[in-house]
């Protein structure tokens, strides 16, 4: 990567290091329906990987 930055005369940034300041409680109803969600959110978004995957 840095070759191909200098290339272009671009010089590579140190940026901060940014930690996580929430914690999530994925126990109890609330917690499930998170769970939930997200999966059928990465199901639909990655479709035909998932489909390509149980082809195999």
């Amino acid at each position: 990567m840095n070759k191909k930055m200098s290339m272009y005369g671009v010089r590579p940034v140190e940026r901060p290091k940014i930690k996580a300041t929430k914690k999530l409680d994925l126990s109890g109803v609330a917690g499930q329906q998170i769970v939930k969600s997200e999966t059928k959110l990465a199901l639909r978004t990655h479709r035909k990987t998932f489909e390509k995957l149980a082809d195999m």
